[in-house]
C-alpha cells in the first residue's frame, strides 16, 4: 500500500486535491470515478515535488522556508497540541496562519496525509527541503513515546539556540566584511586613479625617481593596463575552487584546511563541537536511540572529517564500547567536551551532559568570535593605511627630489 496524491475535477468542475491509499495507481482512479471525479494527474508524493521542481524551477530556487519560519511552526504547533487541540485541527489552523506559498502548500499536503491515516513523521519526511532529517527524526519518536509536545519544544529549544548562535557570528562580522569591501575599492581607486596622475608628472624624469616611487607606479601601471586580466585570472581561480571544493576529496581538503587553519581553526573546532552536542543532545531527549541518533548528526555535522569520526564512533558505540574514547581518539575534540561526554555516560545523564557542553561551546564561539574580530578590525585598518602611507610618501619622496634632478 502507498499514498498517492491526485488532482482531479468533481462533477462541478471543480478541482480537487487529496491523499488516496491504494495499492497501485489503477486502484486510486477506480476511487476517483466512484466518487464522482475525473482524474487529472496521480502520482506520488515524492514524484510530485520533483515535477514541480523541474517545472516551475528548472534554473533558479529560492529558499522554501527559513529556519526562523520553522521555529515559529514548532512553537505554535507545541502550544497548540499543549492546549489539547487535535493534531489534524492543529495542522489546519497553523496552514491557514502559515506565510509563504511553498509552506502554505507542504502544510496542506502533510494535512491531507494525517487525515488519510499516515503519521506526521511520514508526511513531514516527503517534504526534506523543509523538514530537516533530524526534525522528522524526532517527531517520529514524539509519536512512538507519546510525547509530542515535549519533543516539539525540544525542536524548539534546538532551533532557537541554533539560530541565535548564527546570528551572533553573522553580526560580528558584518563590519569587517564593510571593512575589508571599503578598503579594497579605496585601494584600486588609488592605484587605478590616483597614481597614474601623478605618474604623468615624473615620466620626463622616470629614471631618477626614488625606488619607492618606481615601484608604486609600476604596481599602478600594471593594474590599470592588465586589471581585466586580473580579473578574470581570479574569477577563474574562484570559479576552479569552487568547483574542487564542491568534490568529495576537495570538500575533505577543505574541511582538514578550516580545522588546522590559524586563528580560524580553533573556532570552527568549537562550533562543530556545540552544534554535534546540542543535536544529539535534543534527539536523546527527544527518545531517539542512540545509535540512530548518531547516524541522523552525521548528517547535520558540516564538516566531512567530523562526520567521519561520528560513522567511526557510532561503529564502536554497537560494539558495546563508550562514545568519549572513540570521540578522544579521533583527536577532532576539545578535551573538555571528552571528559564532560565521559562523565554523562558514567552517571546516565549523557543527554543533559550534551546540552551543558553545547551551552558551553555556544558561548566559547561567541567568544572567540568577538576576539578575532576586534583582532581583525585594527589589523584591516592598519594595513590599508600603511598600504596608503607607503604610496603618499612614495609620491611626496618624488616631489621632494624634483629640485634634485637634472634637467
Amino acid at each position: 500500500m502507498a499514498f498517492y496524491q491526485y488532482r482531479a475535477a468533481d462533477h462541478a468542475g471543480k478541482i480537487v486535491e487529496g491523499v488516496i491509499e491504494a495499492e497501485a495507481e489503477q486502484s486510486v482512479v477506480r476511487r476517483l470515478h466512484e466518487m464522482g471525479c475525473v482524474p487529472l494527474r496521480i502520482a506520488l508524493p515524492g514524484d510530485r515535488v520533483t515535477a514541480e521542481k523541474r517545472a516551475l524551477k528548472p534554473l533558479f530556487s529560492r529558499r522554501k522556508v527559513s529556519q526562523l519560519q520553522l521555529l515559529q511552526f514548532t512553537r505554535e504547533l507545541a502550544t497548540l497540541l499543549a492546549a489539547g487541540l487535535p493534531l489534524d485541527r492543529s495542522l489546519s489552523m497553523l496552514g491557514n496562519l502559515a506565510q509563504g506559498e511553498e509552506f502554505t502548500k507542504a502544510l496542506g499536503t502533510i494535512l491531507e496525509s494525517v487525515r488519510a491515516g499516515k503519521s506526521l513523521a511520514a508526511s513531514m519526511g516527503e517534504h526534506g527541503e523543509i523538514f530537516p532529517k533530524l526534525y522528522v527524526n524526532m517527531i517520529r519518536a514524539g509519536e512512538a513515546g507519546g510525547i509530542m509536545e515535549g519533543v516539539l519544544r525540544y525542536l524548539a529549544e534546538y532551533l532557537e539556540s541554533s539560530q541565535a548562535l548564527k546570528e551572533e557570528i553573522k553580526s560580528a562580522m558584518i563590519y569587517p566584511l564593510i571593512l575589508i569591501g571599503a578598503s579594497g575599492v579605496s585601494l584600486i581607486v588609488l592605484f587605478v586613479y590616483v597614481v597614474p596622475r601623478f605618474s604623468t608628472m615624473f615620466k620626463d624624469v622616470g629614471k631618477a625617481l626614488p625606488f619607492m616611487t618606481k615601484v608604486v607606479i609600476e604596481f599602478s601601471n600594471m593594474l590599470t593596463q592588465y586589471g581585466w586580466m586580473l580579473l578574470l585570472a581570479a574569477l577563474a581561480a574562484a570559479v576552479g575552487a569552487v568547483y574542487y571544493w564542491r568534490t568529495p576529496d576537495g570538500r575533505t581538503e577543505c574541511d582538514r584546511f578550516f580545522l588546522r587553519a590559524w586563528l580560524f581553526g580553533d573556532l570552527v573546532r568549537k562550533f562543530e563541537t556545540a552544534r554535534f552536542s546540542r543535536t544529539l543532545s535534543a534527539l536523546l531527549r527527544g527518545g531517539v536511540p542512540l545509535l540512530e541518533a548518531l547516524g541522523t548528526v552525521q548528517g547535520v555535522v558540516g564538516n566531512r572529517l567530523l562526520a567521519r569520526a561520528i560513522g567511526q564512533i557510532q561503529v564502536r558505540v554497537r560494539e558495546g564500547k563508550g562514545m568519549a574514547r572513540p570521540l578522544g581518539e579521533s583527536g577532532l575534540f576539545p578535551p573538555l567536551a571528552l571528559n564532560m561526554i565521559a562523565v554523562g555516560e558514567e552517571t546516565g545523564k549523557l543527554d543533559g551532559m550534551l546540552a551543558e557542553v553545547a551551552g558551553f561551546y555556544d558561548q566559547e564561539v561567541k567568544r572567540t568570535t568577538k576576539r578575532l574580530t576586534s583582532l581583525l578590525e585594527p589589523a584591516l585598518i592598519l594595513g590599508m593605511g600603511l598600504v596608503i602611507g607607503i604610496v603618499v610618501i612614495s609620491m611626496l619622496l618624488a616631489i621632494f627630489s624634483i629640485n634634485d634632478l637634472p634637467f
